[in-house]
């Protein structure tokens, strides 16, 4: 999953691209494939916390109730700053923000220690909070400042790619994470003590080395608006919601997958055998982040489109495999290319509703949405391979849900973009609070299995919205 916060540009001032400003944009790419490393470290730490402080499954789940709750209040508090008083990070500079971000991201993961140390899931809910914050505090100087860090046609393809390698470290996560946290000597929470410790000191280290380093200056673009774009724009507050249901329900699935695969009606693998599938559902968001910047690109030939698509798709294939099959510390390989067969039919599947799509953002979150709900009732209503491949194929579909969402939802709004990007962010809250909705489901109604009612829910309303709802 990955969150964006577009700065509104200014159009009518072209920019180049020098040769320091590529540098900028490698630079920068870093901390996309950072953050995505660190939510996907998430769904490893659900069912690893759930067995060390016997928890329920709505009590785990806190875990995203921390975490994205974060980006929520971060969000409203920077929102509510910036129309009082102007954008704090565009008036000290996108440098300092990421710096910012940086060290309390630090602080976060170093709190991890004392909350292993005292055995508190509370304490470890808090160093959760206060990592995301300043995750979120990154994501809203590193986003803007990738967009405008170039001339403006070409911002969507900066942004598809960095977000192709915030997906990259969705998939790297449950390969050393897993590795690293499971295969622990240590015992219950403290496994998990010295890996954070470790991702603290990385977070300070690049605090260092972006408080040195020269980044060029760009213009943030338009001020803050002080007028309600939910007044002024009706139908904004559907993509709001739609943003809400997207986010929620790709959380709320990934968050359950270990637990999921460890059903004796599914795989009934231990969480170690199961940790490495999620490579394959976050991978997939990898894959179709890439087929989709090239779908949604302005390339005219369709022959090199689909070729290109194509390469795409087989090359991400071929990187989540060769991160998940083996175990790169003693070098045992664990999965087999044919034990993948099923992921592979997905991966065809996903290209083929690029082309239904027809390249238009909304036509595209609605067949994606109709092929998750198939998926869900599929994994529901079945056992075995078949079970864990469609849930795992999910992925594949949820791939191009932001950018479509945020595009479809801001196109309106002209100067009004900068203050509707804020609260489209904070409707990642949904991802703090569907999947404690659905571990409490999962508690007391329909065991775990069928608590995917819940995203599928949610999955309904993004049908609407694709087809008809964005238009309003």
């Amino acid at each position: 999953m990955n969150m964006v916060n577009f700065a509104h540009q200014n159009q009518h001032q072209p920019m180049t691209v020098s040769s320091n400003q590529r540098s900028a944009f490698a630079v920068i790419t870093a901390l996309f494939f950072m953050w995505g490393f660190i939510t996907c470290l998430n769904d490893i730490l659900i069912p690893h916390l759930k067995k060390a402080f016997d928890l329920q499954y709505w009590q785990a789940m806190l875990v995203q109730f921390a975490f994205f709750g974060a980006y929520f209040v971060v969000s409203l508090l920077y929102y509510i700053y910036s129309f009082a008083s102007g954008d704090p990070i565009a008036r000290a500079g996108y440098q300092k923000g990421l710096v910012a971000g940086l060290v309390l991201s630090g602080i976060g993961c170093a709190l991890f220690f004392p909350a292993a140390g005292v055995h508190s899931y509370a304490l470890f809910l808090l160093a959760l909070f206060v990592l995301a914050s300043g995750i979120t505090i990154i994501q809203i100087a590193a986003n803007p400042y990738v967009a405008i860090l170039g001339p403006s046609e070409t911002a969507s393809g900066r942004l598809n790619l960095a977000q192709g390698l915030n997906s990259l470290g969705y998939v790297i996560a449950p390969v050393i994470g897993g590795a690293v946290i499971f295969g622990s000597t240590l015992q219950g929470a403290e496994s998990v003590k010295m890996p954070y410790v470790a991702l603290a000191g990385a977070f300070f280290v690049l605090a260092l080395i972006f408080s040195f380093i020269r980044l060029p200056k760009v213009n943030a673009g338009e001020q803050m608006v002080r007028e309600n774009v939910l007044v002024k724009y009706p139908g904004f507050a559907f993509g709001m919601l739609a943003i809400f249901c997207y986010v929620g329900a790709e959380v709320a699935v990934g968050s359950v997958l270990v637990n999921y695969l460890g059903l004796k009606e599914v795989m009934g693998y231990d969480h170690e055998t199961a940790n490495k599938f999620l490579s394959f559902y976050w991978g997939g968001l990898m894959i179709g982040r890439f087929m989709g910047a090239i779908s949604l690109g302005n390339m005219k030939s369709n022959t090199n489109k689909a070729l290109l698509m194509a390469v795409a798709a087989v090359a991400g294939t071929l990187v989540i495999f060769a991160a998940s099959s083996r175990d790169w510390f003693t070098g045992v390989q664990k999965l087999q290319f044919s034990e993948i067969t099923l992921f592979l039919i997905m991966v065809a599947l996903s290209y083929g509703a690029f082309f239904l799509g027809r390249s238009k953002p909304g036509r595209m979150v609605g067949i994606f949405s109709l092929v998750i709900i198939g998926l869900l009732l599929l994994t529901m209503g079945s056992h075995g391979d078949t079970a864990m491949w469609t849930i795992i194929g999910i992925g594949l579909f949820n791939s191009v849900m932001w950018s479509n969402i945020f595009t479809l939802s801001i196109e309106k709004l002209g100067k009004d973009t900068s203050q509707g990007s804020s609260l489209l962010v904070m409707m990642i809250v949904g991802g703090a609070l569907l999947p404690p909705l659905q571990g409490l489901v999962a508690d007391y109604v329909t065991g775990l299995k069928f608590s995917l009612v819940v995203p599928l829910v949610a999955y309904f309303y993004l049908v609407w919205y694709g087809f008809r709802g964005w238009k309003v």
